[in-house]
């Protein structure tokens, strides 16, 4: 099975087309400038950027786009609103704005903006463009520039097996702009690489690394309809299985309960990352043919690229690659589960997925976005101002009706076997729905057989018998990501459904099929041309579960669904509505090892078993809510359960 990995994504010059230059004024002569008549922004200096870990100091040669976050006039306000609107029983429940009717009541003022233009401009910085909602103001320059511009030094600093850039301390501004700043992103590289050279799985990187293999075969079409008896039988009783070839349309709905009427008909999904495919469409309308999907209609997709055009440099090796698999499997897993749905896709215009997701917010097209990107970084060494540009982004997709999905990850409890569990940003946030893993097996019947939690333990024959493997990662073979914050409180919502003894926000929300054994059939172009077969990850499970949402605000008339997890948390232990996910005893023969970017398993074609939910770090499924599925997966009366 072949493993694709992604590739680093590169901090340095970054160029956008479209940006005016204008001379570099007579200050910018790569000093910090003099703090009189200055303020901090403070939050801007992240934690790991410790003095002992210190490598050098950033070429001031090297351009940087920058992108100042400017802040909402009322966020208490704004906040307060998005609770009325997406709780049950509010008399707000279901009262969504417009995103002008937002801009208007919350945004940035156009005076603002200007302002912080004309301070830009004023410091010899290349303009950039505005975001639609006056979130982002772009900018670019070199590091001699910006260092003067915002009062800091740039280094470099390791971070585990990273090398990245950050301010030695916190930026400062004239204290005539510092009111409408919240955060300046592009200084540090808390959501994107130095270097292409550097760990594969560091910046903004999908949230699983794709794994796509042809069918050959030794593969099942259903579970257990090929058991390779030549290997010992761990399990019996129909527990083992080889690996599926990759679930049909058909298959993958049935898992669901998806009636013929259940297409998300008028809903719009969005899904956000980096680049842009080029053969999407046709990939997509081969994938329909063989999965037995409807192909697109025309104008069903829509690639909304940013104004600037997309950056060429911010990954190298595959990750273009990379990232235009994971847009094909996200647009083929929504289009799988809510067919007649409008799909669009958000590139960004820079190195992080903030851009492209505040894009899809601002345009207040799409009533659901899935997004299955992370930050290499925790939610706690994330710096705060960058956390609090996020909210205001999340916030106003709540305002506005909007459902924000994320995927979970792929890396479990984020251990990796030297240090102790967390999870990652932006997943963490209370204010998105955080969608983590499942394994699933369909007999031939499409009925279910079972459901476990996607936490596999890896296995290699040796000497006749199954041994579990002891690498860098101990057995752990991928898995969804689930914990809790150390940075959020539980939210309203979890209470009473999820245990509060350390009073945290916990993730995973709900959990959909993400197991790359039993994974989804996925078509698409790379290096070796069409290719189709398994694939998986929570990035399957995000946009699969964006799908079912479509479905449901299909079937109760809504417009759009609102941001999901108040009401979400009320089908706890409904068992028409959820399966409640508990560990499972099975095992899935495979000829190769597939495995998320940073998890070391075997190289190369053997004898292998991966063990089902088996908790081989922290994690496993459970009665109730768990840090692997939530409150557990949508099951046959999902659609009809949720919505208002």
């Amino acid at each position: 099975m072949r493993s694709a990995r992604i590739a680093g994504v590169v901090a340095g010059a970054v160029m956008l087309a479209g940006m005016a230059a204008v001379p570099v004024s007579a200050q910018a002569t790569g000093s910090p400038a003099e703090t009189t008549d200055r303020a901090v922004v403070a939050g801007t200096h992240p934690s790991w950027a410790l003095p002992q870990a210190r490598v050098d100091a950033v070429d001031t040669s090297q351009q940087r786009e920058i992108r100042i976050a400017l802040g909402l006039r009322d966020p208490s306000g704004a906040r307060q609103l998005a609770q009325a609107v997406s709780t049950p029983g509010s008399p707000q429940y279901g009262q969504f704005i417009t995103a002008q009717e937002f801009a208007d009541r919350y945004g940035p003022t156009a005076e603002t903006v200007s302002r912080v233009q004309d301070w830009l401009r004023g410091q010899g910085l290349a303009l950039g463009e505005v975001a639609g909602n006056r979130h982002f103001v772009a900018a670019r320059g070199t590091v001699a520039q910006l260092q003067v511009v915002f009062g800091v030094r740039l280094a470099t600093y390791r971070k585990g097996p990273l090398t990245l850039a950050a301010p030695e301390s916190d930026v400062s501004v004239p204290r005539s702009v510092r009111p409408a700043i919240t955060a300046v992103l592009g200084l540090d590289d808390s959501d994107r690489a130095a270097t292409a050279t550097a760990h594969p799985d560091q910046g903004v990187t999908p949230a699983d690394t794709p794994r796509l293999a042809a069918p050959d075969q030794y593969c099942s079409r259903y579970w257990g309809e090929h058991s390779n008896r030549d290997v010992p039988q761990k399990y019996g009783n129909g527990r083992q299985s080889n690996r599926l070839c990759g679930y049909t349309a058909g298959q993958t709905r049935a898992i669901y309960g998806l009636g013929a009427g259940q297409t998300g008909a008028g809903q719009t999904i969005a899904a956000t990352g980096l680049y842009a495919s080029r053969t999407i469409v046709e990939d997509t309308q081969r994938w329909a043919r063989e999965a037995g999907a409807p192909p697109l209609a025309p104008g069903q997709y829509e690639n909304r690229l940013p104004p600037g055009g997309i950056p060429s440099n911010c990954s190298g090796g595959d990750g273009e690659a990379t990232w235009n698999f994971e847009q094909t499997m996200d647009i083929q897993a929504a289009h799988a589960t809510a067919p007649a749905a409008q799909l669009l896709w958000y590139a960004s215009g820079d190195c992080n997925g903030y851009d492209g997701l505040n894009r899809a917010v601002a345009e207040d097209r799409a009533g659901i976005i899935t997004n299955s990107w992370t930050s290499n970084l925790r939610d706690n060494e994330i710096p705060s101002a960058t956390r609090e540009q996020f909210e205001a982004i999340a916030v106003q997709a709540a305002v506005q009706g909007q459902a924000l999905l994320f995927a979970s990850g792929d890396i479990g409890d984020d251990s990796r076997g030297t240090r102790t569990p967390g999870v990652r940003f932006p997943v963490s946030s209370p204010w998105v729905t955080a969608v983590g893993g499942t394994t699933v097996a369909l007999d031939r019947d499409n009925k279910i057989a079972f459901t476990g939690g996607w936490e596999n333990s890896g296995n290699t024959l040796t000497n006749g018998r199954w041994v579990p493997q002891n690498d860098a990662d101990g057995p752990f073979a991928g898995g969804a990501g689930g914990g809790r914050s150390t940075i959020y409180d539980l939210p309203a919502y979890q209470h009473g459904v999820v245990g509060s003894s350390d009073g945290k926000r916990a993730v995973p929300d709900i959990g959909a099929l993400s197991d790359n054994y039993t994974g989804m059939l996925v078509g698409a172009t790379g290096r070796q041309g069409y290719l189709a077969g398994p694939a998986g990850g929570t990035s399957l499970g995000s946009p699969l579960m964006a799908g079912i949402v479509a479905d449901a605000a299909q079937a109760h008339g809504q417009a759009r669904p609102g941001f999901l997890n108040p009401a979400l948390y009320r089908l706890a232990g409904n068992s028409a509505a959820v399966t409640d996910v508990v560990p499972q005893q099975a095992g899935i023969w495979t000829q190769g090892m597939g495995a998320p970017g940073g998890v070391t398993v075997p190289n190369g074609p053997g004898d292998y078993l991966v063990d089902v939910d088996s908790k081989p770090q922290s994690l496993q499924s459970a009665r109730g809510w768990d840090p692997v599925t939530g409150i557990g997966t949508p099951t046959t009366g999902f659609v009809a359960a949720f919505g208002r």
